[in-house]
């Protein structure tokens, strides 16, 4: 511990909410990623735009040039156990393994400890800044934590000012969530789902997307989501006696696009048949950049909720990053030709992040987002009233006379919209399969908070892995179908290498797990043809990579 109060710094992290997860290693850890993060954090949490500065932030020779040391307090409700706090540097060499690390325990009761940068042995094999940890002595803790960079003499960065609190309560704030009405749209199946609940039947709302859906920087993770905010807030509007009746699904998994997100949807929101729900949100506006379809696989998803024969809801959210980025763009014309319900919090938020309090302001970027892509329990908040001032506007309008049409001519492409799972479990029958050398099945998977829980579920369970010392036999696999997707383990493990995909015996990709560098669910198109016919599938490690891992989560078909 150390008094910097003459030094002079920016935060990184402000009164941010972090959360005791549950981890493999047995470990009850928060780790905020700082690889290409870190820029944004200084600039939107601190305001520093210096571009030199931000410049040396980006590797971890200029941060050690620039900072002098790190102060970090942590803040618990019990104040009941200290807190290890950990910057750790991805290396050159090995990028998880053979950087440096700087640690110090943290009272959980407020009290600022400094970690003077020049204590450590920083290496020349650090590359980058790579991820702060936060680890705790038991599972399920809430935190607050604050992260302050005090930097050495000749440097200068902004004095933070505070933000006023958020007043939810206000017309201001209340207009701002009226701008996040994009399009009323068809209100047929909203409404009629809205009545289901005040009759107190049973009516199911889902939510499927990526990592905001999931609930990443709401914490708790598994409540203060705004799916589960929203979920809430049309209970509250529609539920009969304590809304029991009134039932949830979440299906967020963090860094993936609709291309997996339709492959998803039988399993996760519709329980493998024994769900249906009155209500789909989709919210893929800042996931599906690397869509290989750019839309198509979008538009199959929506129009596979929508054609379900309980005809339920759909509704299309636009979330938005720390950069004003979204694909609402790309995306919204698939709404607007169905003519379907969506809410825009891209709409709602962003032009008033460049006002003043005088001039509107009602929330700032810091107050918004936890990190450069993911909104603080504030964000989720704002996105849930903002679906839930969708639901009242929708409960006030006549209903709309004719049904959603829905035999038209794509906007982009419905190639899709039939496609299926097939993994170890589900679907075996299309296809005859002889796994060779990949006999393993993999249990370090990606986790995800599915629906209301607290803990992770692991991803596509039902696999086909490949190991050090299962053989060279490829994978091999004969199935009718027009188009094939293969769902793969992206990982930041070193023992996992490429492997070749050929289809009829001509070699169509060669696919990288490390190439994104943590453990992350990937679909790929392999072919996607006019008609139906046979193909013979074959999966075979690299030349090079023979010793090494690789998982086959599954596939997805289109008959």
């Amino acid at each position: 511990m150390s008094n910097q109060k003459e030094r002079k710094g920016f935060y990184i992290m402000l009164d941010s909410m972090i959360e005791a997860s549950p981890k493999p290693d047995g470990k009850f850890v928060q780790d905020i990623y700082l690889e290409g993060r870190l820029v944004d954090l200084a600039k939107y949490t601190s305001g520093v735009t210096d571009e030199s500065i931000l410049q040396l932030l980006k590797n971890c020779e200029g941060f050690q040039q620039f900072v002098h040391s790190i102060g970090v307090s942590i803040t618990t409700p019990e104040a009941s156990s200290d807190v290890i706090f950990t910057l750790e540097n991805w290396g050159k060499t090995s990028k998880y393994e053979s950087g440096s690390r700087m640690s110090v325990k943290c009272p959980a009761d407020g009290t600022e400890m400094i970690i003077n940068v020049s204590d450590f042995n920083l290496s020349a094999e650090d590359d980058v800044p790579g991820k702060f940890t936060f680890e705790f002595q038991q599972a399920g803790l809430l935190a607050t934590a604050n992260v302050i960079f005090y930097v050495n003499e000749g440097y200068d960065v902004p004095k933070l000012e505070a933000d006023e609190p958020v007043d939810f309560q206000s017309r201001a704030y209340e207009n701002m969530i009226s701008r996040s009405l994009l399009h009323q749209g068809n209100n047929k199946r909203l409404k009629a789902a809205i009545e289901k609940a005040k009759r107190g039947e049973d009516v199911t709302i889902a939510y499927i997307g990526g990592s905001i859906t999931q609930g990443a920087g709401a914490k708790p993770i598994n409540h203060a989501c705004y799916a589960y905010q929203s979920y809430s807030i049309f209970k509250r509007l529609f539920g009969q006696h304590g809304g029991e009746h009134i039932h949830f699904i979440k299906a967020g998994v963090g860094g993936t696009p609709s291309e997996l997100g339709m492959l998803r949807y039988e399993r996760d929101v519709l329980k493998n048949g024994a769900v249906q729900p009155d209500i789909v949100i989709v919210e893929f506006a800042v996931n599906d950049a690397d869509d290989e379809t750019a839309g198509k696989c979008y538009e199959s998803l929506v129009l596979k909720a929508l054609s379900a024969g309980n005809e339920p809801a759909v509704i299309l959210l636009f979330s938005v990053f720390i950069n004003d980025w979204n694909l609402q763009d790309r995306l919204a014309p698939v709404g607007f030709h169905y003519d379907l319900p969506m809410v825009s919090v891209k709409d709602a938020v962003v032009e008033q992040f460049y006002l003043s309090k005088a001039e509107g302001n009602v929330v700032t970027k810091r107050q918004y987002f936890y990190d450069s892509y993911h909104p603080t329990n504030t964000g989720h908040t704002i996105m849930a009233d903002s679906l839930g001032y969708l639901f009242a506007e929708t409960d006030r309008a006549a209903i709309s006379v004719q049904d959603i049409e829905l035999n038209k001519e794509p906007v982009i492409g419905n190639d899709f919209v039939t496609v299926r799972l097939l993994d170890r479990e589900s679907n075996t029958h299309v296809a005859h399969i002889v796994e060779g050398s990949f006999s393993a099945v993999d249990t370090e998977l990606q986790l995800a908070e599915m629906d209301d829980q607290p803990h992770g579920t692991p991803q596509f369970p039902y696999n086909w892995m490949h190991t050090d010392s299962s053989g060279n036999d490829s994978f091999m696999m004969k199935i009718s179908s027009k188009a094939l997707l293969l769902i793969y383990k992206d990982s930041g493990n070193q023992a996992f290498g490429s492997a070749q995909i050929s289809i009829d015996g001509e070699v169509v990709k060669t696919v990288d797990p490390l190439a994104i560098s943590w453990t992350h669910c990937h679909a790929v198109i392999l072919y996607n043809e006019q008609y139906s016919s046979e193909h013979t599938v074959e999966i075979q490690m690299d030349p090079e990579h023979k010793q090494k891992h690789f998982t086959i989560l599954g596939f997805g078909y289109v008959e």
